[in-house]
């Protein structure tokens, strides 16, 4: 099993809200709502997370709620927490305040795993206070979504690769016999609980009726109403505020929990941002791109904040399918796996020096290309991205702020 070892205290999680995009182009500064904007939400500047509130940081350090909760506490008391994929300036601040637990209490390896893979949440007997004490390291981000996030992480079946034949029909022949008890089908299959519960959900699930490929209009219909109504009807953000395993339990299953929102936040919203055409990513919003991101002083690219992104004259595309087109750009420098992330960015701020002018779209038709969930990758793998299931094992799933 891996056991952290020390590290120097790291600087604090960068929070540089992202030049404008009319300052990229050297334009004046106007705010004017969104093409095709449902609500006035569509159109506002997403707002850096700042918290000064003492009383949430408190209760996100120390209270076990699960993602409705969360979500409620958002709404009425304008709860901020950060969601989505840890960077990696947050794994070392973990790391850093798990190793001076161990070393304070005087724990070998062995021990603090035993607290780590407890399943007695936060009561394990004299180290009630470990998980808030770890959680209080990090800057808004949940006990919950910790407690995922170090188990996954140090897991000793974490990272063994690509699903074999045999080991899927052998989660399969799991969930017959037990159900979604994640933590014991874990132990059979010899695969993390999350792992499991995303290659069921993802792949698995519906396997007879699910299809790949290509979507049909009244598909994307069907997915079009689905979402607006569990956003735009609700006063949700048509975005961020949704549960894709919900949307896809509501499709028959045909489509999966990830190729529902690739499908939404690569082609559907920008779609319907744009007054019902289907944008083009153009060499402008590359140029822009680049440079929103440079202008984040991040030391690596996980410590973004996507959602951070977008502004009111530059917000048709979400802040997932930014993340996927950074992705596509850096990838495309050869050795880029062995490069810094300050490298990289100088690569691109080259490729990308000069602002082109806009060009129109007209007489040029190019089919676009979208991924199957077989082909993509769970850039956002995290358990507070997923709606709760009941009688899941791990307890954390199932447990809320009363």
């Amino acid at each position: 099993m891996f056991a952290p070892g020390p590290h120097p205290p790291p600087g604090p999680p960068v929070q540089q809200q992202p030049v404008r995009s009319e300052a990229i182009l050297g334009r004046p500064s106007k705010a004017k709502k969104a093409r095709g904007a449902v609500g006035a939400q569509d159109a506002a500047e997403p707002a850096p997370l700042q918290h000064d509130n003492p009383d949430h940081a408190h209760m996100l350090a120390n209270v076990w709620m699960n993602p409705s909760k969360l979500a409620e506490l958002v709404r009425t008391e304008g709860l901020v927490y950060k969601k989505g994929k840890f960077s990696a300036t947050e794994d070392a601040q973990l790391n850093a305040a798990i190793e001076r637990y161990r070393v304070t209490k005087g724990l070998d390896p062995a021990e603090l795993d035993q607290i780590i893979f407890s399943n007695k949440l936060g009561k394990e007997k004299g180290h009630e206070s470990f998980w808030a004490e770890i959680t209080s390291a990090l800057h808004l981000r949940p006990i919950i979504a910790v407690y995922h996030h170090v188990r996954r992480t140090r897991h000793p079946f974490a990272g063994k690769g690509t699903w074999t034949k045999t080991e899927d029909d052998l989660l399969i022949r799991s969930v017959q016999e037990l159900g979604q008890s994640w933590e014991k089908i874990s132990d059979i299959v010899q695969r993390t609980a999350a792992d499991c519960r995303d290659r069921y959900r993802n792949h698995l699930q519906d396997r007879e009726v699910r299809r790949i490929g290509t979507w049909t209009k009244e598909e994307e219909e069907e997915l079009t109403r689905i979402v607006t109504e569990m956003t735009v009807s609700q006063g949700k953000d048509m975005d961020n505020d949704i549960f894709w395993g919900v949307v896809s339990q509501r499709m028959g299953g045909k489509r999966g929990r990830q190729q529902c929102r690739i499908k939404w936040t690569d082609s559907l919203a920008p779609q319907i941002k744009n007054t019902g055409e289907r944008p083009r990513w153009s060499a402008m919003d590359a140029y822009i791109l680049v440079h929103k991101v440079d202008s984040m002083n991040v030391r690596d690219d996980t410590e973004i904040d996507w959602k951070l992104l977008p502004d009111e004259n530059w917000n048709i595309w979400s802040a997932h399918s930014l993340q996927r087109r950074w992705l596509t750009m850096k990838r495309g420098i050869k050795g880029f796996e062995e490069m810094s992330h300050a490298e990289i960015m100088e690569i691109l701020k080259t490729k990308k020096a000069q602002s082109p002018p806009p060009s129109s779209s007209a007489g040029r038709k190019k089919k676009s290309k979208y991924l199957s969930a077989e082909a993509v990758n769970d850039v956002d793998d995290n358990d507070m991205d997923i709606e709760p299931q009941a009688g899941s094992s791990g307890g954390p799933d199932a447990v809320m702020m009363g």
